[in-house]
């Protein structure tokens, strides 16, 4: 069942702030383009082996973008395999040192996450936007609240929005001062309330894609809230073409939790989105052990559909009527199972999580044949009109 059909409730329509498109290797971004889910990898570069297989587990979790730290030769050494092993573009994150900027270039990264005002000379910020040029890269300019000019901090007394901005209007015009455009900015501060300002100023000052972040956010709950709260304000707002939610777990934590902020706002959607209820004394069945087998045995599913699963009759048939799947208890170990908003038949306690797999298998199937016929038809309307 469709998620969101803009125009139908326009209490959901967002309307998403226009701005100009970059690539990033072979993915758009900005100019009204799909916002993508970014993460970072955390082994060391220049580990091959650990980055690549790091990369793998992201990339089976729908990651569109990868960032790797490239802090020494070594790392810029690695990168032209990593490159070459990975299916989504890789962007070289590079600090002070512009050598390494001008080697991850070289060696086929498809962004270069910089701040030229630390690059040094405007000589050497002119070889580093050379190298891009060269290579085709992208550039993106990363202000952080924790590493601000110090001549910003002296004029402001303290990191605030005005000064975010201002460094990244700074950063910006070395670019362009260098007839180089294809970058994005993100003005990213750990604080929700000081990052979700500076974003909102930066989008009315520039034209350029913004790369939405809550820097340091914490640990994998504590990271959670605070990107929703910060990323889905901005989101919500239509700011933001591009996501990278900050958590101290594993990068392919990152990427579902990205996914599911993007999902919850109806922006994008991939894979099973879960409806379910906290459970009470009413349920049924072991709903809370329910939904994490069920979310854990349904990772491997791309297909954007939807599973309500509910403890009992109170809310239950309402929230099967909107799902492509809905899972109601009953007494006595009896639960109703509905498809496609319409009572189909019951389940038992027994072999309950692998019935409703297959239930999800075969919709997600069923829903990606339709898919297919369908490109398959629009490809033959437009083969004859040719």
């Amino acid at each position: 069942m469709s998620d969101h059909n803009p125009g139908l409730r326009p209490w959901r329509d967002i309307a998403r702030r226009q701005s100009r498109q970059i690539m990033v290797g072979n993915v758009p971004v900005g100019g009204g383009a799909p916002v993508t889910v970014q993460t970072m990898t955390n082994t060391l570069t220049h580990d091959v082996k650990a980055t690549i297989d790091q990369i793998r587990r992201c990339e089976e979790a729908g990651v569109d973008i990868i960032r790797v730290s490239c802090p020494d030769e070594e790392s810029t050494a690695a990168l032209k395999q990593i490159v070459r092993a990975a299916r989504v573009p890789i962007v070289a994150d590079i600090h002070f040192h512009y050598k390494r900027a001008l080697e991850a270039a070289d060696a086929g990264a498809a962004c270069l996450r910089i701040n030229p005002g630390n690059i040094g000379s405007e000589k050497r910020v002119k070889e580093v936007v050379d190298a891009a040029k060269a290579n085709g890269c992208s550039i993106r300019i990363g202000v952080n609240a924790g590493s601000l000019e110090k001549d910003l901090l002296e004029k402001y007394g303290e990191p605030c929005p005005e000064a975010l901005v201002e460094s990244a209007l700074d950063h910006i015009k070395l670019l362009q001062d260098q007839d180089f455009h294809a970058y994005k900015v993100a003005v990213k501060a750990s604080d929700v309330f000081l990052a979700v300002a500076a974003y909102m100023q930066l989008a009315d000052a520039v034209d350029c894609p913004l790369h939405l972040g809550i820097t340091e956010a914490g640990g994998l709950i504590g990271g959670t809230v605070k990107s929703a709260i910060g990323i889905g304000n901005l989101l919500w707002a239509g700011i933001g073409d591009t996501i990278r939610v900050s958590l101290s777990a594993e990068p392919e934590e990152e990427v579902r939790v990205g996914y599911e902020i993007l999902k919850s706002l109806g922006i994008r959607t991939r894979g099973v989105k879960v409806i379910s209820c906290p459970s009470c004394a009413r349920q049924g069945f072991d709903v809370i052990r329910t939904v994490q087998a069920l979310e854990e045995r349904l990772q491997h599913i791309h297909t954007p559909l939807s599973l309500s699963v509910l403890g009992c009759v109170v809310n239950g048939p309402g929230e099967a009527r909107e799902t492509d799947i809905g899972l109601t208890g009953g007494g006595a170990g009896k639960h109703m199972v509905y498809l496609s908003g319409i009572t189909d038949h019951t389940v038992q306690d027994e072999g309950m999580v692998d019935h409703i797999v297959r239930l999800v298998e075969a919709k997600a199937a069923e829903i990606e044949a339709a898919k297919a016929e369908s490109d398959m038809t629009d490809a033959g309307k437009a083969e004859a009109a040719e």
